[in-house]
């Protein structure tokens, strides 16, 4: 069972009797702003199912994802599962890195104690259900604040290259929105699968996705990738911005083109039309064009841990944050601020908090 925001005790209250209690980001109603509709206080420790783990969470990070969550916006979210006018859950996390402390009678694969990483709903809290298929075992040679900054953005990446993109060695590929979480790891998977990457950013994050393997860097502010310049066989577009046109300008006449959500701001599609549009034109053009609702899935979670303890995958986190200040993290994020991820802390942090505009 997943804690919901019903099961909420106020901060003073007295706790259910025979539950035991943790502390957790709560919002009780859907808002853009997180100082206005999150806030941290005690609820009870959910229980599992059968076929459920419970997972002391030690780390958990904030994504795009977290905030369209939170905010209930575009629309169609609430449709997909999350509360039409309220929040089914108790608060917007979706990543999570800690050690099993129970399974369910009908769970097998995972015993307590157990490192793992993977999805969950309300991930900022310390304990949380989860399902064994949305885990893996963590990577070893990452901490747990490392860890919870990998799996949704990770499992992003790795299908929009390899699944939708079906990067090959030697190809050459555009990744728009190098320097985000999606687009950080999307540049090291093309690497690792031997095309010759390009990242689009800005001048202030260049060095970070040089960094993380890219080949060449096209600063937005000073160059135009569709400038009648180098073609590419596949373009990743997470910037979420860039027009059809200019998108095909810059593609061979066969290439692969895949975008990875989209961020108008509308309220109703909030940019997935977009993506909408590219699958059409599809059917009457060479070029293949598309976008996708990544899934999220224990598989990913396996190849992204190979390709992590092999050492071609490596996440970059921008900051830190103590849990109670989750919303700090989703205002930068959202600010457009962060050199990669943003990580919350759970526990006493035991990797040193990068400095205000430094990357590890």
């Amino acid at each position: 069972m997943n804690v919901h925001a019903e099961d909420v005790v106020e901060m003073g209250d007295a706790p259910s009797p025979g539950r035991r209690t943790m502390s957790a980001i709560v919002q009780d109603r859907y808002g853009p702003d997180p100082e206005g509709v999150l806030r941290l206080t005690e609820i009870d420790q959910p229980t599992i199912a059968g076929d459920e783990v419970l997972v002391r969470v030690h780390a958990a990070c904030v994504d795009r994802g977290t905030w369209h969550m939170m905010a209930g916006l575009p629309y169609p979210i609430r449709i997909a599962g999350f509360g039409l006018r309220r929040p089914k859950y108790a608060n917007p996390g979706r990543n999570l890195a800690g050690t099993i402390e129970a399974v369910g009678a009908d769970v097998t694969g995972f015993v307590p104690g157990d490192e793992v990483y993977g999805m969950a709903t309300a991930t900022f809290a310390e304990y949380v259900s989860a399902r064994p298929a949305k885990l893996a075992r963590k990577p070893a040679n990452l901490s747990f604040e490392q860890a919870a900054a990998v799996p949704v953005s990770g499992g992003t990446a790795l299908q929009a290259v390899r699944s939708l993109g079906r990067v090959h060695p030697g190809e050459k590929v555009l990744v728009i929105g190098a320097s985000g979480g999606v687009g950080s790891f999307a540049v090291q998977i093309a690497k690792a699968s031997g095309a010759e990457v390009t990242g689009v950013c800005s001048t202030s994050k260049a060095d970070l996705v040089r960094a993380r393997g890219a080949d060449h860097v096209i600063d937005y502010a000073h160059e135009d990738f569709a400038d009648g310049g180098p073609r590419f066989d596949v373009i990743i577009d997470i910037g979420g911005n860039a027009r059809l046109p200019r998108l095909r300008r810059a593609l061979t006449p066969r290439g692969r083109l895949v975008i990875v959500g989209g961020e108008t701001g509308g309220r109703l599609l909030g940019g997935s039309d977009r993506g909408i549009r590219a699958k059409v034109l599809s059917l009457f053009v060479g070029q293949q064009m598309g976008t996708f609702v990544a899934s999220e899935k224990a598989a990913d979670l396996m190849t992204l841990r190979d390709l992590i303890e092999a050492g071609e995958l490596v996440p970059a986190i921008d900051r830190i944050y103590p849990l109670r200040e989750v919303p700090a993290a989703i205002e930068r994020m959202q600010g457009g601020q962060a050199r990669g991820k943003l990580v919350v802390s759970i526990r006493p942090c035991n990797v040193k908090t990068p400095a205000s505009g430094s990357v590890t």
